[in-house]
C-alpha cells in the first residue's frame, strides 16, 4: 500500500500567520525570562525554526532537541516511546517549552512532559502546530496550539510519511493508493 498527496489542508500563508501569532504570544508570556525551547525531532524542526524567529528578543531563548520513536513508518502510533536522542543540557529550574509538530493520541507527548517534569524544571509547557483532539487517548495540556485538525493522515511543513514530504510548505492530506497490477 502506498500513499499519495490529496488535498491541501492548511496553506503556507495560514501557517506563517499562525506561527507569527504563536511566537508573539510566547513572547508576551515569557517576556524578560529565560526559556529552553525543546524541539522534538524530526517533525518539529521546520515549525520550531520558524517559531523561534517570531519570539521577541526580550525572551532569552536557548534551543535543545530530543528525538523519540513511536511511529516508525506506520500511520498509527504504537504507544511505545523510545528516546533516540536526549537533551544536551539540563532543564533543572528552567522554563521549558516543548515544541511538537502534531499531537495525536497524546501518548508520546504525555510521556515527554512527565519526563521533563522529573527533571525539575521551573515550568513545562507545550506548543504544537497541529492537534488531532478527537484521537486523544490521554489528556495533554497544549498551551500554544496552531490548528485543530480532523483525524486524517497529514504531511508537509515537517511532517512526513516514511521520510517523504517534510519539505512541503503547506500541510496536505494523504490517501492510500493501490498500485495497478
Amino acid at each position: 500500500m502506498n500513499y499519495k498527496l490529496s488535498g491541501e489542508l492548511i496553506t503556507s500563508d495560514a501557517i506563517n500567520k499562525k506561527v507569527a501569532e504563536l511566537g508573539e504570544q510566547i513572547g508576551r508570556d515569557y517576556n524578560g525570562k529565560d526559556l529552553v525551547i525543546v524541539g522534538i525531532l524530526k517533525g518539529a524542526i521546520i515549525f520550531m525554526a520558524d517559531l523561534v524567529r517570531h519570539i521577541p528578543l526580550t525572551v532569552n531563548t536557548t534551543l535543545d532537541f530530543m528525538a523519540v520513536s513511536s511511529y516508525g513508518d506506520s500511520t498509527k502510533t504504537n504507544g511505545i516511546v523510545k528516546i533516540v536522542k536526549d537533551l544536551d543540557g539540563s532543564v533543572k529550574d528552567k522554563n521549558v517549552l516543548v515544541v511538537e509538530d502534531i499531537v495525536d493520541t497524546g501518548l508520546t507527548l504525555s510521556y515527554l512532559v512527565k519526563l521533563m517534569q522529573e527533571r525539575q524544571p521551573e515550568s513545562v509547557r507545550v506548543c504544537a502546530l497541529l492537534d488531532k483532539e478527537e484521537r486523544r487517548k490521554v489528556h495533554v495540556d497544549v498551551a500554544y496550539r496552531g490548528f485543530i485538525i480532523p483525524d486524517k493522515f497529514v504531511v508537509g511543513y515537517g511532517l512526513d510519511y516514511a521520510g517523504k514530504w517534510r519539505n512541503l510548505p503547506a500541510v496536505h492530506y494523504v490517501v492510500q493508493h493501490r498500485e495497478k497490477e
